[in-house]
């Protein structure tokens, strides 16, 4: 075999191997944000008592805002039709407003926290 041959294989393969591991990446990442979850109990205390909130129905600290429709924007949660995810207030202590923290909620019980205003998400497993 000539080595420009042995060449184009070498490079036909690498690019076989980068194309297979980023299908594989984003097929396994339909879940969400990540692969893994982060128990509740280790989010500020505030997440937890926003959760106990939007377990009973409230009330909310910020009723115009929380429960209203969470847009998804940003994309850096899986794409669903408008009306699937809520957003609720987790309160920052010392903040003169809302501060960046929420609790976002989907239709298939999915529960998503942002410390810093929907630049990043962690899945939150409220059982743990």
């Amino acid at each position: 075999m000539s080595s420009r041959r042995r060449i184009t294989v070498a490079l036909v393969g690498l690019l076989v191997l980068v194309l297979g591991g980023w299908l594989i990446r984003d097929l396994g990442s339909d879940t969400g944000p990540g692969t893994s979850t982060t128990a509740l109990s280790a989010l500020p205390p505030e997440a937890a008592q926003t959760w106990r909130l939007i377990q009973r129905g409230g009330p909310f600290p910020y009723p115009r805002n929380d429960g209203v429709v969470f847009e998804n924007r940003e994309k850096r949660l899986p794409q669903h039709q408008s009306g699937y995810y809520h957003e609720y207030t987790v309160p920052t202590p010392g903040s003169a407003d809302r501060g960046p923290r929420r609790l976002i909620t989907g239709g298939s019980h999915e529960l998503y926290y942002t410390g810093d205003h929907y630049a990043s998400f962690v899945v939150v497993d409220p059982s743990k």
